[in-house]
Formats: C-alpha cells, sequence, structure tokens
C-alpha cells in the first residue's frame, strides 16, 4: 500500500455550514492542522485552504475544498496534479451516514455511496477509485426523505462531542495510517466508539 502524502477534509464553504454535520471531513482537517501547528491558507490554485505540515516526520500537504460539496474533485485533482499525487497517496475524511456519531473508519477504494463530495473526486480523477477514505460516523436521520436536512443540520452538543471524540482517535492512528500500516490504524479506530 503506497504512503499517504495528502489529507483532504470535505465539506461545504462559508460560516452558514461550518458547524454542519457535512462537513466532518474539513473538521479532521483542521483538527490535524491544529496538532500539526501548521495553518490552513487560502490557495486559489487548489480551489481551497491547503497547509503543508510534518506528521511524525512525515511532509503531507491537507486540503478544504472551499468549493461547494458536489465540487470537490476540482480541488482534489488540482492538487494531484501540481504535486503529482497517485489516488492511492490521498486520504480523503468525509460524513458517513451509515455508521453513529462517535465511530470512524479506514477504508480504500469502492464506491462513492451516494456521497456527492465522494462522486465529484471519483469523476474529477477519471473514474479512479483507490484512494483511502477515513469515514467518520454522523448518523442517519432514519428517513431517506430527510437526509439533506440531517446533513446540513447541526449536530446537538453530545453528538458533537461523540464526533470531536472520534476525530481525536482519527489523530491517534493518522501516523500509522500515513505510514502504510493500515492494519494496525484501522484496527486501533475499528475498535473506538466514544460514549454518545
Amino acid at each position: 500500500m503506497s504512503q499517504v502524502k495528502a489529507i483532504i477534509g470535505l465539506g461545504n464553504p462559508g460560516a452558514d455550514y461550518a458547524a454542519t454535520r457535512h462537513n466532518a471531513g474539513a473538521w479532521l482537517v483542521q483538527a490535524v492542522a491544529r496538532a500539526a501547528g501548521g495553518e490552513l491558507r487560502p490557495d486559489r490554485k487548489f480551489l481551497g485552504l491547503h497547509a503543508r505540515v510534518q506528521l511524525d516526520g512525515q511532509d503531507v500537504h491537507l486540503l478544504e475544498p472551499t468549493t461547494f460539496m458536489n465540487r470537490s474533485g476540482g480541488a482534489v485533482a488540482a492538487l494531484c496534479q501540481f504535486f503529482k499525487l497517485a489516488p492511492g497517496e490521498l486520504l480523503v475524511a468525509h460524513d458517513e451516514l451509515d455508521m453513529p456519531p462517535g465511530t470512524a473508519r479506514y477504508k480504500t477504494g469502492g464506491g462513492h455511496g451516494g456521497h456527492n463530495g465522494l462522486r465529484d473526486i471519483i469523476r474529477a480523477l477519471g473514474n479512479e477509485r483507490a484512494f483511502h477514505r477515513l469515514r467518520i460516523g454522523i448518523g442517519h436521520p432514519g428517513d431517506s426523505r430527510q437526509v439533506t436536512n440531517y446533513v446540513l443540520g447541526r449536530p446537538g452538543k453530545a453528538e458533537r462531542s461523540a464526533i470531536d471524540a472520534s476525530i481525536d482517535e482519527c489523530l491517534a492512528t493518522l501516523p500509522q495510517a500515513m505510514a502504510g500500516d493500515w492494519a494496525k490504524a484501522m484496527n486501533r479506530l475499528h475498535s473506538f466508539s466514544a460514549p454518545s
């Protein structure tokens, strides 16, 4: 498995969306930047906020696209072209309806599962699906007709602290994932569940 050289956190831009469930991927990248002492700065060529940080002695790009979620692919493709990154060197963090808040999972490859950000990234990478994903559980409203309002809504206090706890756990496992030791990273992350 190739080493991760870029972590991309998906979300929607602007203050109206900053605290919504759909921005859980962006929250992760912001947390990585804070932990690494880096600052995400606007970079027009990557259509987003970019930082280059050291994680456990490894150079890594952080990217938070500032396009809307369904246009995330342009930012990812621009980063890949500029730094000559292969899809297998990307870790895309995103919100996941099919997992409860307080849980997170690594996954490599696969479809988009109805996630518009992933759908656009797959399209922008020429239908390449072999990138790594970090799925951050946000739970499901229970009715598919309520999904849009749910993901664009803000989590309650307990729910947000469960999501934050899972993000902290992601940070703890990132050095292993970055080094390509996916089994170890998955073992730890996948057995974690924040008290909700």
